[in-house]
Formats: C-alpha cells, structure tokens, sequence
C-alpha cells in the first residue's frame, strides 16, 4: 500500500499534525507494521514539496507543531489513485514451486518440502483465524484476505503433491 495516499487520504477530514497522522495510520491500517515517525515526516516533506499537502504552523512552532492539509491537488490525486484498480500479482515466479523443483531436481523429498510448507500455511491459518474472533471489524477483513490467499495456496500444494512424479518425470534428465 502507497503511505503517501494513505496520508493524504487521512487528511481529508481535515488537518492533522504528523504525530496524529502516525497513531490514525497506525490503528487504522499499520497494525502488522506501524509507521516510524521518521517515514511521516520524510513522505509528509515530499508531499509538500509536490504540492499536495500545505503546512498550517500554530503558536510554538517547531516540528510537532505543523498542521498538515491536503490542496486540492492532493484531493485529486487521491481520488485518481482510489478509481484506480490494483494490478493482481500472480506468483509466477514461486519461491515455494522452485524449492519443489530443486528437491526433484538433487534427490531430495519434494513431499516433505510441500509437508512442511502445508504445517506453516496451517500454523498460520490458526493463528489468523484467532485474530479475528478477538479483534474488531477491520480485523476480520485483513484476516480474511489472507486466509482466503492461504487457502488458495493450499489448494496448490495439494495439486502439486498430487502432480510430483510427473513432475520429476518432466524435469529429471
């Protein structure tokens, strides 16, 4: 996810000081990987010097105290970038399918490489799964998401367990 839309679209329901951008950031979309104040500051400064965002400065001055708006070209900006679809990523170059293929390939038991891939998914899928019987709605949605591309990828482990001799009979020389 691009933080600098991110930014910018939080500030659309008015102007925030960079600290406040971090926490909203945080609890809103950061909760598996939170913002460092240093990332804030360093996107809100490109943001201003593009002319997307514009500082409102209050009595104090100094750093924690600049309020960041949105122009109407940030305005813009967002709304183009929300019209526009994200590209899917297939996995064509798999990380997992060339383990598999290395193991055919030196002798070593490609069962076990998905044996042991399947115990991660499923390790994983658990504790997923608990996340969100725990935490709110936008929990669920996150967790979701994953668990529904988890799942795919176990349909494909049990599809390339199923396929591996004539994998092997395909690869092996």
């Amino acid at each position: 996810m691009s933080v600098s839309f991110a930014l910018l679209g939080l500030l659309e329901n008015g102007p925030r000081h960079g600290y406040d951008l971090k926490h909203i950031y945080d609890d809103t979309f950061g909760r598996d990987r939170a913002l460092h104040y240093g990332q804030v500051y360093s996107t809100m400064a490109r943001l201003l010097k593009n002319g997307l965002v514009e500082v409102e400065s209050e009595p104090g001055d100094g750093p924690d105290r600049k309020r960041y708006a949105i122009t109407d070209a940030g305005v813009t900006d967002v709304a183009e970038w929300m019209r526009r679809p994200e590209k899917p990523e297939p996995y064509l170059q798999s990380t997992l399918y060339t383990k598999v293929v290395l193991a055919l390939l030196t002798g070593r038991d490609a069962a076990e490489v998905l044996d042991a891939q399947r115990a991660e998914h499923l390790r994983l899928m658990r504790e997923l799964t608990r996340r969100k019987t725990v935490g709110d709605l936008a929990d669920e949605l996150i967790c979701d998401h994953a668990l529904f591309h988890l799942e795919a990828d176990l349909r494909w482990l049990e599809l390339t367990a199923a396929r591996l001799d004539r994998l092997a009979a395909r690869i092996r020389p």
